[in-house]
């Protein structure tokens, strides 16, 4: 036997009643407007941490970055370097841990409602999110309309 609880109630009824509290950030494509700090001590760094850092440094999320990321990112470099110089998966964990609270992951700025800008479009809308979902709703709102039947 199917189902024993309550009939469904009417499709054209159901409305989403728990909108999120908190809205997302829409990150620029192209990263920060600004300058961005350097690496303290850089020099002294491998060629591979420097390469990670100017990633960091020239991504979407570094738009959002305050003096407290920036200070995080700088010792998480100095992880960065140990790890390249004799790989352990503590490190490796570590790295990670910190590069997520960061965004480091599309689904580490999906936990943090971010989404990346369209770098075609000047305006902030983010990539795929939004238009999947204005797609969605064009579809189900548009209606081909016949200019013999008047209406």
């Amino acid at each position: 036997m199917a189902g024993t609880g309550p009939l469904p109630k009417d499709a054209s009824q159901r409305r989403r009643r728990n909108a999120d509290a908190v809205p997302g950030t829409v990150l620029p494509a192209d990263g920060p407007d600004g300058p961005t700090p350097e690496l303290p001590g850089g020099h002294d760094y491998d060629t591979r941490t420097l390469s990670w850092y100017e990633t960091w440094r020239s991504s979407p999320q570094a738009a959002t970055f305050l003096p407290t990321d920036w200070q995080r990112l700088h010792m998480l470099a100095q992880l960065v370097e140990q790890y390249w110089g004799g790989p352990t998966k503590e490190l490796l964990s570590e790295i990670r841990l910190n590069e997520a609270a960061l965004g480091g992951t599309a689904a580490d700025r999906v936990r943090l409602r971010w989404t990346v800008a369209d770098p075609d479009d000047g305006a902030d809308r983010p990539t795929r999110a939004r238009s999947k979902a204005a797609t969605a709703r064009r579809d189900r709102v548009l209606r081909v309309v016949d200019d013999q039947t008047g209406g």
